[in-house]
């Protein structure tokens, strides 16, 4: 009974319980004036609790919740809790994204009004929140270990300015990257060009990126920015880099170590501030021995360098990359496709997809296309597709484990 009565009566102060919450927290009067806070808002601020106190607390906090605030009015007038994100700046002049929560209270005595302010930094959450949206919002799809060694790249390719070289096969990805790389960068809300270095002739290949002015040549009748000065302050993509012509290798080195070019026919330096992403299918390694490719301009492009895998070394994304497709093409066309039948599954599922994500995609539009029920079935695939199976003895095999040798011996028949 004694030790009962003795913790019914235990009263610490109200500083020391605050200085035990983990977060930075505060007590304003209704005029928004710092009453005090606790130990962990004093680190965060550089105050202390003494020298905060009766000042406004948005020149202690240095944020957007301030005096005038409309989320800490509302608080206030209405009596319930209200939250809003923002950010303050703490004692190294650092932004820090902090979750603010402001809950009346009354004193109940005097009846004088007041709020306490939790402040919960929620850089973690925020960071979470970016890789998923680098992830299958942006078109990055995959479970496999291989893409996720590339997911786990992303935020160091998106926190720099550095060049990026992204390398695999063809139909692999490497725009769908190099976008998202772009905009989870402090890029994002500038321009993203995409340029296919092996799409143009030299001629034109330069005009197109390094613009050109009126008489250059032939048919210039007017001055054109290049692709370069579209891209100011974005991203420029040179997708297919190892076709990029000699000369045009130079004047891009040029461009990477001075940031500044002369445009087509052009006597004026244009000034540019943009980061460069390229792409190849082919070994630059190869080329710069073969003489085809400047070894110079290969160690500056290959500064971070990341590999995407061959769809046939993806274990496990080939399923997941069907499903996200045929709902997507499903939604587009309005068609009331919802599967694949088993077969077909087994089918590309043991297809090589010698055009990686790019080949499946174009398969599954094409099935949703000829589909004209809920399901696709094997007759509703690519004519290509059911002629490698019929010939490939991997395909064969795929089904009999999982038909058994009288329903593959009747798929293969079929096709």
């Amino acid at each position: 009974m004694l030790e009962i009565e003795e913790t019914n009566t235990f009263r610490p102060d109200l500083i020391d319980i605050l200085n035990g919450v983990p977060h930075g927290i505060a007590l304003v009067d209704q005029d928004l004036r710092i009453i005090m806070m606790n130990r962990f808002l004093e680190a965060l601020t550089g105050y202390s609790g003494e020298e905060a106190c009766g000042i406004y607390c948005d020149h202690v906090l240095h944020s957007s919740f301030g005096r005038n605030d409309q989320v800490f009015r509302q608080a206030l007038e209405s009596g319930v809790s209200c939250s809003a994100e923002g950010d303050i700046l703490g004692l190294n002049r650092k932004k820090i994204p902090m979750r603010f929560t402001a809950t009346p209270v009354v004193e109940p005595r005097q009846g004088r009004q007041a709020l306490v302010l939790v402040l919960e930094d929620i850089t973690a959450f925020q960071e979470i929140d970016r890789k998923k949206e680098m992830g299958p919002a942006k078109g990055l799809l995959g479970h496999s270990p291989k893409m996720q060694e590339v997911f786990e790249l992303l935020p160091v390719l998106a926190h720099t300015d550095s060049s990026v070289l992204i390398t695999g096969e063809t139909g692999t990805g490497k725009d769908i990257l190099a976008e998202a790389v772009h905009q989870a960068s402090r890029r994002g809300k500038y321009p993203f060009i995409k340029v296919n270095c092996g799409a143009l002739p030299e001629s034109l290949l330069e005009s197109e990126l390094f613009g050109h002015v009126r008489g250059a040549f032939t048919g210039a009748h007017a001055d054109k920015h290049g692709m370069f000065q579209l891209a100011q302050g974005g991203t420029i993509f040179l997708t297919e880099i190892g076709d990029l012509p000699l000369p045009l290798q130079v004047k891009l080195l040029t461009v990477l170590d001075d940031r500044e070019f002369f445009p087509l026919g052009s006597q004026k330096k244009v000034r540019v501030d943009v980061r460069l992403i390229t792409g190849t299918h082919r070994d630059l390694k190869q080329l710069v021995q073969e003489g085809k490719f400047r070894e110079d301009l290969f160690f500056r492009l290959n500064v971070l360098r990341v590999h995407l895998p061959a769809l046939r070394e993806r274990d496990g994304d080939v399923r997941l990359l069907i499903d996200h497709f045929l709902q997507m093409f499903a939604a587009s066309f309005g068609k009331k496709v919802k599967k694949l039948s088993a077969q077909a599954l087994r089918l590309l599922g043991s297809y090589h997809y010698p055009g990686n994500v790019r080949e499946l995609r174009n398969i599954i539009e094409y099935g949703v296309n000829i589909c004209r029920g809920e399901v696709i079935e094997v007759e509703h695939l690519p004519p290509y597709v059911l002629a490698d199976a019929g010939k490939t003895p991997r395909a064969k095999g795929a089904v009999a484990m999982e038909s058994g040798s009288k329903t593959a011996g009747g798929v293969v028949s079929e096709l």
